[in-house]
């Protein structure tokens, strides 16, 4: 998908590099490059992807995203990862990304899309409510 300002992509293993600087910006504890690859590798054998907004040829926006199926929600797409570098944001790289992974979901008949999302994040939640997300659940985390 390309407009005058973007270009939408999905990245194949050899081009995982390209999203390292975007994902730090979501994921700053990931500070080696050649770390974030492996890692990625690994949730890509899982069934991982990562599609990206580019600005020229500079990536400015990621999501990453798994195909699940579960008892409480049937086929969907999960997106782990969602993330703009800030000189990026409002320019509707975020929305772009989220539309594309709608219409995956539906080209891979799922029945919807799933996130979740760090509490503080306030700007996030309004483009995920704007997007048509509603909140249904609490995600709740322990620490072994």
């Amino acid at each position: 998908m390309t407009t005058s300002t973007r270009t939408i992509a999905e990245l194949d293993a050899g081009q995982t590099i390209q999203a390292y600087e975007v994902m730090r910006e979501l994921r700053p504890h990931l500070t080696d490059p050649d770390e974030f690859v492996e890692l990625v590798r690994a949730q890509r054998r899982e069934g991982y992807r990562l599609v990206v907004s580019y600005e020229a040829d500079r990536v400015v926006s990621l999501a990453g995203f798994r195909h699940l199926n579960s008892l409480y929600a049937g086929s969907h797409l999960y997106i782990d990862d969602l993330s703009t570098l800030p000189d990026a944001r409002g320019k509707g790289h975020a929305g772009a990304l989220l539309r594309w992974v709608d219409e995956e979901a539906r080209r891979l008949g799922c029945v919807g899309v799933h996130l979740d999302s760090g509490t503080p994040r306030h700007d996030a939640h309004r483009l995920y409510l704007a997007s048509g997300f509603v909140i249904p659940a609490f995600h709740f985390a322990k620490s072994l």
